[in-house]
């Protein structure tokens, strides 16, 4: 499990006084209201600084950072395409039975009926619920609703996600 999660990508400049457009990369962007510092990773995830946050804006169409010490358009330039981290300290903290999507990445589903499906590959939002992509041996991506009526138990650190599949579900992907 890293020790930080990733919140944003920088998108490039706004105006010329060093203000950073922000693609977040979470479910709430009121959680970059209160951010005081982050870290700046490369496309690799490597940890490049930690930068001070002087001030943001955030508003229906966009959220924008200001870091201390970025001052001009150019010094914007070189962070863009970056990601923004916190440290799981400085993470929003989650109610009891939520869990961050990096977390679950890499879990093992297990079914109370077939066992072993296989590892959770990535978690997408459809509007409706989040849906989890199973990755499978040799086999087409497995789509599993995230609800509580199918996932029983996540048990992050034995890494397994305990699910059972409604009737039918299993065979669409066989």
């Amino acid at each position: 499990m890293k020790d930080y999660l990733i919140i944003g990508k920088i998108g490039g400049a706004h105006g010329v006084r060093g203000e950073v457009k922000i693609i977040p990369l979470t479910d709430d962007v009121r959680r970059f209201s209160s951010l005081s510092e982050c870290m700046i990773l490369d496309e690799k995830e490597h940890i490049k600084e930690t930068l001070e946050v002087e001030k943001t804006r955030v508003d229906e169409t966009r959220t924008l950072i200001k870091f201390k010490g970025i001052d001009d358009r150019d010094e914007v330039g070189k962070l863009t395409g970056f990601f923004i981290g916190v440290t799981r300290d400085n993470a929003v903290k989650l109610p009891e039975g939520r869990f961050f999507i990096a977390d679950l990445i890499g879990l093992t589903v297990v079914d109370s009926e077939r066992g072993e499906l296989g590892t959770i590959k990535d978690i997408m939002n459809s509007g409706a619920s989040d849906i989890i992509i199973v990755k499978r041996k040799g086999k087409n991506e497995l789509l599993i609703p995230y609800l509580n009526a199918i996932v029983t138990n996540v048990d992050l650190s034995a890494g397994v996600m305990s699910v059972t599949l409604p009737e039918g579900l299993y065979e669409i992907y066989e």
